[in-house]
């Protein structure tokens, strides 16, 4: 069994790509009040589960942003793995293209509010890259 701190830096790498952030916020948000779930989450999450070599990461951020756009109510998640999902290499139609998959699954409002999300992760990109 592989000792915990490999997981932990391996999540923490993970979520460093993803985020574009040194110290992820996921993490850092909960360290003054329930360490442990960063802990999981960078370990089981990120470590574990989003490290799997069966896809690779681009692709599993496409079936994150779908899963969480499906579920309606994970809408501070979705906006993160939508920007992760570009950080992995994925393109703003490709996530466009996989959130409108869902309206079959989980209907339109749940599609509807998810390419929302995307809106807001696009625009806040788009300004963080302006010239400004």
């Amino acid at each position: 069994m592989e000792h915990s701190y490999g997981r932990h830096e391996r999540g923490l790498k993970t979520l460093q790509h993803l985020s574009g952030e040194a110290e992820p916020t996921v993490v850092t948000s909960l360290a003054d009040i329930a360490p442990d779930l960063g802990r999981f989450i960078a370990e089981f999450a990120y470590g574990d589960v989003l490290t799997r070599p069966e896809l690779d990461l681009r692709d599993r951020e496409l079936v994150t942003i779908g899963a969480l756009a499906a579920l309606g109510n994970a809408a501070p998640q979705l906006r993160f793995h939508i920007n992760g999902a570009l950080n992995a290499g994925c393109t703003r139609v490709e996530v466009i293209e996989a959130l409108i998959q869902i309206a079959v699954y989980a209907g339109f409002p749940a599609a509807i509010n998810a390419v929302e999300a995307a809106r807001e992760v696009f625009a806040s990109r788009d300004a963080a890259n302006s010239p400004n």
